[in-house]
């Protein structure tokens, strides 16, 4: 029977994260009391690190926020953090006799080690009379923002299924800590599934990368892998900013963050938007191949959110494009539950008309579905109008190889006449000539297919129905 036990894998654990930079402890040695689930001074310190220019009273009004409780209902608070975490507190003080309105920022996005980042093991948490001590728990900058449960790998008896039960019986016992949570993890040593606090067994996923381009085989260190393709710090406060959202299910509100293929393939995306838009770039960003049912709505709608904050980008206007009706309100759909994270109303263009006045009246910025169809030219004419010359557009394009053929003319007969007639690539290109193209497909591109290269560019990332089996990816874990 082999010696090892909790212990020795709660000790490793903290030994992955101590290599990626966090100082490690043991609950006890880091507080005094069971009672508090925020490391109020770290918070402080850091706070004060990071808002250099907001005085200390303001601080010490933002920190009282993060630690109110506004409703009964764990996931609404947890909900209200979220935003605070990535939106910034709003605060006020006075000045030189004048009110200044402000806001003080829980992370510096921009500089992540100026960041505190924490590990520790064996974190009692004493609420309504339960004793519990998660196995580890992450910090930034004092906030609890993960809790990693394990089991150990020589029981028989103790599995990961028992670790996500017990993150449930944590959740119910000593609520105050998933307040502020951000990551569950399950974990027996080798398997290891990630989810979020609203999620159930079946939502739980792998994590099979460490960089985004080698995919760690079945049966691998799984712990290891989604510590070291998580938790490194610019990846960790990548994914707290851009990668989660809430979306409201009837009266439910579920929580959902991004998995390993959308978290790459939008980064991909977003390096190959910036180089494609750029005045040396050829306007084709690529083609995201995610087979069906693996979340391709809600990757691009993390791609749409994090493409509009990226400063070389001058403030994108978004252009999302299907070739049906009920695709396009479907796609609205996923967006209008993402608007938190858009930080913006996406609309849908009713018309022709209607688009052009949109882009007319928008310089900049904005988010508008529209179907392929309005791109067809008024009738008799062979020459679609232009819409706008703005080249920092960007059309993102769901099954792009479906419907965007035909640059060069055919001869088309009806009715005893012959006449030109074009493709809708030709006519959404005359419309708006510098906008760059983005194709995201659920079915692979056939190798005949030169059409979609052409128009669309390379493939950026590629996320096949047999990753997705061995993932259990295709359980309609992700909506589309």
């Amino acid at each position: 029977m082999s010696s090892f036990t909790e212990i020795d894998l709660e000790t490793v654990t903290l030994n992955l994260f101590s290599d990626l930079g966090y100082t490690t402890k043991k609950g006890n040695e880091e507080r005094k009391s069971s009672s508090g689930i925020i490391l109020t001074d770290r918070l402080q310190s850091a706070l004060i690190s990071i808002n250099p220019n907001i005085p200390f009273d303001a601080i010490e009004e933002a920190i009282r926020k993060v630690t109110r409780t506004d409703s009964p209902s764990l996931i609404e608070n947890n909900k209200q953090f979220h935003k605070y975490l990535t939106e910034g507190i709003d605060i006020e003080y006075s000045r030189e006799n004048r009110i200044k309105y402000d806001k003080v920022w829980l992370i510096d996005f921009n500089n992540p080690e100026n960041n505190n980042f924490l590990a520790l093991n064996q974190f009692t948490v004493i609420e309504n009379k339960h004793n519990r001590r998660p196995d580890v728990v992450i910090f930034i900058n004092g906030l609890p923002i993960a809790v990693i449960e394990l089991k150990n790998p020589t029981d028989e008896t103790a599995t990961i299924r028992g670790a996500f039960n017990q993150l449930q019986t944590y959740k119910k016992e000593i609520p105050s800590l998933f307040q502020y949570n951000q990551i569950l993890i399950a974990s027996d040593g080798t398997e290891a599934r990630f989810g979020t606090l609203t999620a159930d067994w079946e939502r739980f996923m792998p994590w099979r990368t460490i960089d985004g381009e080698t995919i760690a085989p079945k049966g691998s260190a799984e712990l290891e892998i989604m510590i070291r393709g998580i938790f490194q710090k610019e990846i960790l406060i990548d994914i707290l900013r851009y990668f989660i959202i809430f979306e409201t299910d009837g009266e439910s509100i579920i929580k959902k963050m991004a998995g390993y293929h959308q978290y790459h393939a939008v980064n991909k995306a977003i390096k190959c938007s910036i180089n494609a838009t750029s005045e040396q770039g050829n306007k084709k960003v690529g083609v995201v191949w995610h087979t069906q049912g693996s979340g391709k709505s809600l990757t691009m709608a993390f791609y749409a959110a994090k493409i509009t904050q990226q400063p070389e980008l001058n403030n994108p206007t978004l252009i999302v494009l299907t070739d049906r009706n009920d695709l396009d309100d479907q796609l609205f759909t996923t967006f209008s539950n993402c608007i938190d994270l858009l930080r913006q109303t996406p609309e849908q263009a009713e018309s022709r008309q209607h688009l052009k006045e949109y882009l007319k009246d928008k310089p900049a910025g904005g988010i508008i579905f529209t179907t392929i169809h309005k791109f067809a030219p008024p009738t008799g004419e062979e020459e679609y109008p232009v819409l706008s010359e703005r080249k920092n557009i960007i059309f993102i394009t769901d099954e792009a190889h479906r419907s965007q053929y035909g640059l060069k003319a055919k001869m088309t007969k009806k009715d005893d006449e012959a006449y030109l007639s074009y493709g809708y690539a030709k006519y959404v290109r005359d419309g708006l000539p510098n906008a760059s193209f983005l194709g995201f497909t659920g079915t692979p591109i056939e190798q005949e297919d030169k059409s979609t290269p052409a128009l669309f560019g390379d493939y950026i990332d590629i996320y096949d129905i047999q990753r997705a089996v061995e993932d259990e990816a295709t359980k309609k874990i992700y909506q589309e």
